[in-house]
């Protein structure tokens, strides 16, 4: 690796990444990557920022998509522990006993004995990400010049301040700080077209007061949108107050929102609080919005118009600074229509409105989000590591999701228990500390996928009905479709960088699905 050329390479790439915007820092920080490796000896490389207690990746080379979507907990991974104390570049020996990170997660896998290499990226004394390498073979590494790697890592390190500073980045910090409970993804799972415009719109009504309605179906996250208004606003200080609407008992609800006081109605000994004034300063979210009664609607619409509060028994007005985030998996607009919800509230609620596609709308974030899923299933689990086959990936990608991201997490909880199963019962359980692979077999996938339209369904069902007895086993009809659609994409782009881009792969997974399909010596 010539030192000269790479720094100058990534001065260039700092001053790309100081122009960019929203999740285009994505794309930058992938450039980066790729300048640094490419003239390395390196099959598997990430460059890692600190996420709370650990570190995920912001961009990755060689390895799984869904690596990107989780989250490296040091103290489970003494490799990435060690580099994280190291004065310098830490380099581990071939036969070095310590497990790797991303043992596993490659098709070929990480042997026993390979070579591996880690640089940290500091901001004064203070530990802000790293950089990773892995070679499949021993000493293939050995040749990269520690003060190169060192170089390097200053100039990582400002192009990592620098990206903390653009005003994405503090919509992504915002969105760490959201309680896992209620924020499975956090940031996870908006690299699709659907997801950044809809994140461009969360960042710009986040910084107003402006009431907004999330809706979307059942299990899309609306939950985490309503968090991210919350922690990307001028109230991320104040409280955050959800209450479901749906769980609350009818005679309880204005009692509950409102707050009452003692005495008034039987079993009030004391006065209460209502949602209402505990979200004061802060955000009030309003979960399962359409399912208010609707005498009680009209007391809602008061407060949102006027910013007062009346207690039940109280005959004094309370003032309340709140800013109200309704969140609903039904068409308001046609309960409007039907009678069911008051045209002036709905109005009121939605004066910035949100629909949270469903992920068969944004297949692009299926990867990301099952690697960050995978991840909280190993440190559950207790294995060292969770893969999907690459049948498994392409059932994942064909799965038409009505639960959405729910039934995304779900079924690989499920398919993460019944892999470790399958190992414990057919292997030693000591398998299992080093990989676990999860394939189509374990999903449950039984289905059709959904089509786009009836007329194109028939059309496969008639093809499907005339060709029965030419149907190939599941893996060989697989690896066919793969190597159809590769074929195709090369002789469109003529070269294998630009087959890569068009079939949204990493170049070098592309490289080895490739050769294992016999399009490439």
């Amino acid at each position: 690796m010539r030192v000269v050329d790479f720094l100058q390479q990534l001065r260039g790439l700092l001053q790309r990444l100081g122009d960019q915007q929203g999740p285009e820092l994505a794309e930058a920080w992938q450039g980066v990557l790729r300048s640094l490796v490419a003239r390395t000896s390196a099959d598997a490389s990430a460059l890692l920022v600190v996420h709370g207690p650990g570190l995920r990746p912001v961009a990755i080379q060689g390895l799984p998509e869904g690596v990107a979507g989780r989250t490296f907990v040091l103290q489970e991974h003494p490799r990435l522990d060690a580099i994280a104390k190291a004065p310098g570049v830490c380099r581990f020996a071939a036969d070095c006993k310590l497990p790797d990170p991303y043992d596993g997660l490659l098709d070929d896998g990480l042997t026993p004995v390979h070579d591996c290499l880690g640089v940290p990226l500091r901001d004064g004394g203070e530990l802000i990400g790293m950089l990773t390498l892995d070679a499949l073979t021993p000493g293939a590494l050995a040749d990269l010049d520690d003060e190169g790697l060192l170089a390097a890592a200053e100039l990582l390190g400002t192009c990592l301040r620098l990206s903390q500073r653009l005003d994405s980045a503090r919509l992504q910090l915002a969105l760490n700080h959201a309680p896992e409970s209620h924020c499975n993804q956090r940031l996870v799972g908006w690299r699709s077209a659907p997801m950044r415009k809809l994140m461009a719109s969360v960042e710009l009504v986040a910084a107003t007061d402006m009431s907004v309605l999330v809706h979307g179906e059942t299990g899309v996250g609306k939950e985490r949108i309503a968090h991210a208004l919350h922690h990307g606003s001028r109230r991320a200080g104040g409280p955050l107050v959800v209450v479901n609407c749906a769980a609350l008992p009818a005679s309880l609800i204005e009692s509950t929102l409102f707050g009452h006081r003692r005495g008034a109605f039987s079993g009030a000994v004391s006065d209460h609080k209502g949602h209402f004034q505990m979200a004061d300063g802060g955000t009030l979210v309003l979960d399962e919005v359409g399912e208010l009664p609707l005498e009680l609607q009209p007391k809602l619409l008061r407060v949102l118009q006027e910013g007062e509060i009346q207690p039940l028994g109280s005959d004094q007005l309370r003032h309340v600074d709140v800013r109200v985030v309704a969140v609903t998996n039904r068409d308001l607009a046609q309960e409007v229509i039907q009678g069911r919800f008051r045209e002036d509230l709905y109005h009121r609620l939605s004066a910035f409105p949100l629909e949270v596609p469903p992920l068969r709308q944004r297949l692009d974030d299926v990867m990301l989000l099952a690697g960050h899923f995978l991840e909280q299933n190993r440190v559950r689990l207790g294995v060292g590591n969770l893969r999907l086959s690459d049948q498994a990936r392409a059932a994942l990608l064909a799965w038409h999701w009505p639960g959405n991201v729910r039934e995304l997490e779900s079924l690989l909880a499920r398919a993460s228990l019944l892999a470790m199963a399958e190992v414990d019962r057919l292997a030693s359980p000591d398998a299992r500390r080093r990989s676990l692979r999860i394939d189509t077999v374990h999903l449950g996938l039984k289905t059709p996928p959904l089509t786009r339209s009836a007329a194109h369904l028939d059309e496969q069902v008639s093809a499907q009905r005339g060709t029965a007895h030419d149907l190939l086993p599941l893996r060989e009809a697989t690896d066919e479709f793969q190597r159809d659609c590769i074929s195709q994409a090369l002789a469109m782009e003529q070269s294998w960088a630009g087959t890569a881009r068009r079939l949204g792969m990493d170049p070098g997974n592309l490289h080895r699905l490739a050769k294992r399909l016999g399009l490439k010596a």
